[in-house]
């Protein structure tokens, strides 16, 4: 029956509200284990190296993630002051390293994480100004998740790229369910 769980235990909003902070956090975590694997394959001239006039390093999109967490987690959703400045995020700082680059988005990851995991899911409703627009608290959460993984993706392309035969897949298919080939 909808809205029961286990032994007649009612599924409250709460809950949902919960589960769905939640899978968020864990969305996040995710996805920096997969930034975390190509940053142990990369040199600093790696994540320093933009692949074409133009287009931006590893690093750049680093910080840029970062600036994204801080504004739309950290101030949109915990109340810490907004201090972005966007185009700062897209300059080439020229002494990008591996360490810098993966301190930078623990950090902002490790505060968005806290943010969400106190945050009373009754606050996931209520609008909010943030980047200039009126969102709710789910919007803001959905929306900077769904960036953050996006990224993530563009990170695992450029460390592709760079290494070319030599990356190493963080998931190999072991099974036909998990989609290994048929032997």
């Amino acid at each position: 029956m909808a809205g029961q769980e286990g032994q007649g235990a009612t599924i409250t909003n709460t809950d949902v509200g919960d589960a769905i902070v939640a899978e968020a956090r864990d969305t996040l975590a995710r996805a920096l284990a997969k930034i975390d694997h190509c940053l142990d394959q990369l040199t600093d001239a790696d994540v320093a190296a933009r692949p074409a006039p133009g287009l931006n390093s590893i690093a750049i999109v680093a910080n840029h993630l970062a600036g994204n967490l801080r504004q739309w987690i950290g101030s949109g959703l915990g109340g810490e002051p907004d201090s972005r400045y966007r185009p700062s995020e897209f300059e080439d700082a020229g002494d990008a390293t591996v360490a810098a680059t993966r301190r930078t988005l623990h950090d902002a990851v490790s505060t968005a994480d806290r943010v969400l995991a106190d945050l009373d899911p009754r606050d996931l409703l209520p609008v909010r100004k943030v980047q200039g627009f009126d969102v709710t608290g789910i919007h803001a959460m959905f929306d900077t998740v769904a960036h953050f993984v996006g990224h993530t993706h563009q990170i695992v392309m450029l460390t592709r790229l760079r290494l070319g035969p030599r990356y190493r897949f963080q998931f190999v298919p072991e099974t036909i369910e998990q989609g290994a080939p048929r032997h």
